[in-house]
């Protein structure tokens, strides 16, 4: 579907109030618009023991919500989640009695923990009755026993966790550090959990009866100190970890590591058993035939391969039907699996994928359906190309262009910054940008260094002062753009989401002429008031990323464009949900009321009981509606 690039570049209180629309869009293009942003989705697939069902998180409902499904399609959905709860992911227990799900309380990021039988009975919240702790999805240990990590939210610490699904009892198993629960050994002896800030984890091995902990893999060997996921192998003499690995061949990418273990539970010397210099490995699954279920990502698409344990040759390439996979869920006995699959023209959705390579990928039965499949249809969506480009510095960059129907010169374009950093722009649905290219607008979406997909070095690439080269990629990609003839000056917008809005607004205010309108979404705009008020788990593990909210203060304010908004001269729209304890909503009211103040032409929306990520219908067209007819006003 996703085709390559052939030829290479070089809070006051009315803050909430509808905002009046600039202007009618035309009448089919606010009805694809809107048919867009209210296209359903189907996504966290978690497949029964048995394999004959699946469980999911769906928000065809208008709010995401648990479903349970025959894969065969011969009953109708069950909704099992309560009528006002927000599912945030869900996990079927081994023997099958029961879904632990995660709720999102009004938007809130501090997530609760519940559980409920596949047949809807015996619903009980587990974990997350205090508002300010927040559970941290884990797995099942065994039959009724559910393995999490809890932050209390008075502190950074998030401690591992073993829940009775019974009783509801608690047993903390290991504390010290910001824990995240990654597998369980199948005698329960042994837990393998993520430690560490961001992009500087790395997996420790935990005992049940001791809490002691130690690390798998030492910290000078490969991936030491850079990985994200551990599971234990046949018999449990082994842990896989996926790591990112420095140097050649490596080209540090994210590839799996084989580490034995003692029966005391003493890790040995790793040994790779897969890698790719060309792609980061972005999950796994042991088969009971000897072979790894690898996830790869190249260049954004998704590439999914059988290989053999003993070598890593490929054994098989299996074909999806759709570029991205974001989630999946395997079968017992490893022959299918049900898979998340999305591209550029297809909303997230479930299908059943068998790994023989036969027959081909169907879709799930019970998928939803957009309640606006006309508007839908008539939408004017777009398949992205791969840009590439490079740096002064000499750094590769890359992303995805957008272009409408019949526009073969310059054109209004929109610069869209994914959230993160860590994020990844990839072929993917995006309402956002399906939006603005049904309405005539070109859409480009980069990847700035910082960006993940593209080894641990781009990754780090922004970290605390080196912040500024990322700033630099910005100015990079206008002229890029302008100069191939794809965009026009003075009629280029900018946009982004979470730090992609931050992005945005620093943009904005370091190059007062590089864009003509910025849309800023629940971004930070000053990195020492987010400190002081996001999640203390959230602001610990962020130091690594921006810097020391105190030995680096001057740093952080330097950083921050609300410290320079007076040099911003673009309109600039702030959207925000009221509820959002990640990037607090106050980030986008102060900048909003200093804009106010200095007499710039600014708007604030605030969508209320939404969080950090707005998932309830009516506010995606809202906002959808409200994007397209600010960049169409002042474009």
């Amino acid at each position: 579907m996703v085709s390559p690039l052939t030829d290479p570049w070089s809070v006051p209180d009315d803050a909430a109030l509808p905002l009046a629309l600039p202007h009618q869009l035309p009448a089919g293009v606010g009805r694809a618009v809107a048919a867009i942003n209210a296209a359903p989705g189907a996504w966290c697939p978690a497949l029964s023991p048995e394999g004959d069902r699946v469980a999911y998180v769906t928000d065809r409902s208008g709010l995401p919500r648990l479903e349970v499904a025959d894969l065969d399609g011969s009953a109708v959905p069950a909704v099992l989640s309560l009528p006002t709860q927000e599912v945030v992911s869900v996990a079927w227990s081994p023997d099958g009695a029961w879904l632990a799900y995660l709720v999102s309380p009004g938007g809130s990021i501090c997530a609760e923990l519940h559980v409920v039988r596949p047949d809807g009975s015996g619903h009980r919240l587990l974990a997350g009755e205090d508002p300010r702790a927040t559970v941290f999805a884990g797995g099942w240990t065994g039959p009724g026993h559910y393995a999490c990590s809890i932050a209390p939210g008075d502190g950074p610490d998030a401690d591992v966790v073993l829940v009775d699904a019974v009783t509801g009892a608690h047993r903390t198993i290991a504390r010290g550090g910001f824990l995240s629960v990654t597998a369980v050994s199948a005698d329960q002896r042994w837990v393998l959990a993520r430690r560490g800030p961001r992009a500087y984890r790395h997996i420790v091995l935990v005992d049940v009866a001791t809490g002691d902990q130690r690390p798998v893999l030492a910290p000078d060997a490969p991936g030491g100190l850079a990985s994200e996921d551990g599971r234990f192998g046949p018999g449990g003499r082994s842990v896989f970890v996926r790591a990112s690995l420095p140097g050649e061949p490596f080209a540090d990418r994210a590839g799996l590591v084989q580490v034995p273990l003692t029966e005391e539970g003493v890790p040995g010397p790793g040994e790779v058993v897969l890698a790719r210099p060309d792609a980061d490995l972005d999950g796994y699954a042991l088969r009971t035939d000897g072979t790894v279920l690898a996830v790869w990502t190249r260049d954004g698409v998704t590439e999914l391969c059988v290989h053999a344990l003993a070598d890593g040759a490929v054994v098989r390439e299996i074909a999806l039907p759709e570029p991205v996979m974001p989630g999946w869920s395997l079968a017992a006995d490893g022959e299918t699996m049900i898979a998340e699959l999305t591209g550029p023209r297809s909303p997230r959705g479930l299908w059943v994928v068998p790994l023989d390579g036969r027959p081909r990928p169907s879709r799930l039965p019970s998928a939803p359906a957009c309640p606006d499949a006309e508007g839908l249809a008539a939408a004017d969506l777009a398949v992205p190309v791969l840009r590439s480009y490079v740096a002064p510095d000499g750094l590769p960059l890359s992303g995805w262009l957008y272009t409408p129907r019949g526009v073969h010169g310059p054109n209004r374009t929109v610069v869209t910054f994914h959230g993160g950093p860590e994020g990844q722009e990839r072929p993917a649905w995006s309402p956002t940008i399906q939006s603005l290219v049904t309405a005539g607008f070109t859409v480009f979406a980069p990847n700035v260094r910082g960006s993940g997909g593209f080894g641990r070095a781009f990754l780090t690439a922004d970290d605390g002062p080196a912040r500024e080269a990322s700033f630099d990629d910005v100015r990079t990609t206008v002229d890029v753009l302008v100069t191939a003839g794809i965009a026009e000056p003075g009629r280029i917008g900018a946009h982004g989401w979470s730090y992609g809005g931050y992005l945005t607004l620093v943009a904005l205010t370091r190059w007062p002429d590089l864009f003509a309108a910025g849309v800023t979404g629940a971004g930070m705009s000053d990195l020492r008031t987010f400190f002081a008020a996001t999640e203390p788990w959230m602001a610990a593990a962020s130091v690594t990323e921006y810097g020391d909210p105190v030995v680096d203060r001057e740093m952080l304010a330097e950083l921050s464009p609300l410290t320079d908004l007076a040099r911003l001269r673009s309109p600039v729209l702030f959207v925000h949900g009221d509820r959002d304890t990640n990037v607090p909503v106050a980030e986008s009211v102060q900048a909003h009321a200093a804009l106010q103040a200095l007499g710039a032409t600014t708007e604030l929306l605030l969508l209320p009981g939404e969080g950090h990520t707005i998932v309830g219908r009516e506010h995606l067209v809202e906002l959808g509606e409200r994007l397209v007819a600010w960049f169409d006003r002042w474009l």
